[in-house]
C-alpha cells in the first residue's frame, strides 16, 4: 500500500476512531500510562485524540500533535476544544517527521507503531527528540505471546493491512528492545497482544 492510500483509508476510519474516544476505548490503560505524562508533551499519530480525556492539565503545558490525516487531525483538534487541552497540530508522516533534538519532556504513541514504514527508526527519533530527563510513553499493539493466536495474525496479516493500513504481526517489545530506548517497565495484556511501556532516552545519538 502506497503513503497516499494509507492516509486515504485512515482518513475513512476518523469517523470510527472518533466514536472509539467517545466510548473511552482502552482508557483504563491509557489513564495508567498517561499519567506520567509532563511538561511539553509530543504525542505522534494523534488519530482522532483518543488520549485526550487522560492528560492532567494541571501537568502538561503542551501536547503537540502529529497525523498524517488531515481528517484525524480535524477530529483531534475538535477533542483538544472539549477537553481543554492546549495543543498544537502538525500535518505529517511520522515516518519522515523532523523535529530538533531535546525538544520533549515526554513522548506518546499509542496504537501507532504498527502502521509505520520503520516503526525501529521512529521509536530511534523519539530518543533524539526527547529530553534526556523525560519519559517516552507507549501503549502499542502487535504479535500474541500464545503461540496460535500468533500464527493466526500472521497469516491474516496482509488481509488486516489492506482494510485497515497497519499491521498485526509486528514483535513489538523486540523492536523496543532493539532501539535506543532504555525501558523502565512494561505491562502486557489480552494474550500479549497489548503492551504498557515506560522508557527513558538513551541519549546514544
Amino acid at each position: 500500500m502506497n503513503k497516499a492510500d494509507q492516509i486515504k483509508k485512515f482518513s475513512q476510519q476518523a469517523a470510527m476512531y472518533e466514536r472509539n474516544r467517545r466510548a473511552y476505548t482502552l482508557g483504563h490503560w491509557r489513564r495508567r500510562l498517561l499519567r506520567e505524562a509532563r511538561r511539553n508533551v509530543l504525542e505522534a499519530a494523534v488519530g482522532a485524540g483518543a488520549n485526550f480525556p487522560f492528560y492532567d492539565r494541571e501537568l502538561v503545558d503542551n501536547v503537540t500533535t502529529v497525523d498524517f490525516s488531515p481528517e484525524m487531525l480535524r477530529k483531534a483538534k475538535q477533542a483538544a476544544r472539549e477537553f481543554g487541552i492546549p495543543a498544537t497540530f502538525l500535518e505529517s508522516d511520522m515516518d519522515r517527521l523532523s523535529l530538533a533534538p531535546d525538544s520533549f519532556d515526554t513522548i506518546v504513541s499509542t496504537l501507532s507503531l504498527c502502521s509505520y514504514e520503520d516503526p525501529l527508526a521512529v521509536l530511534n527519533q523519539f530518543n533524539r527528540w526527547c529530553r534526556k530527563d523525560g519519559n517516552i510513553l507507549l501503549m502499542e499493539h502487535g504479535l500474541s505471546s500464545n503461540f496460535l493466536l500468533a500464527c493466526a495474525q500472521k497469516a491474516l496479516d496482509p488481509l488486516i493491512y489492506r482494510i485497515e493500513g497497519c499491521h498485526h504481526n509486528r514483535d513489538m517489545m523486540k523492536i523496543v528492545d532493539r532501539s535506543d530506548l532504555v525501558l523502565v517497565k512494561s505491562e502486557h495484556y489480552w494474550a500479549g497482544c497489548i503492551h504498557l511501556i515506560w522508557a527513558k532516552p538513551s541519549k546514544t545519538q
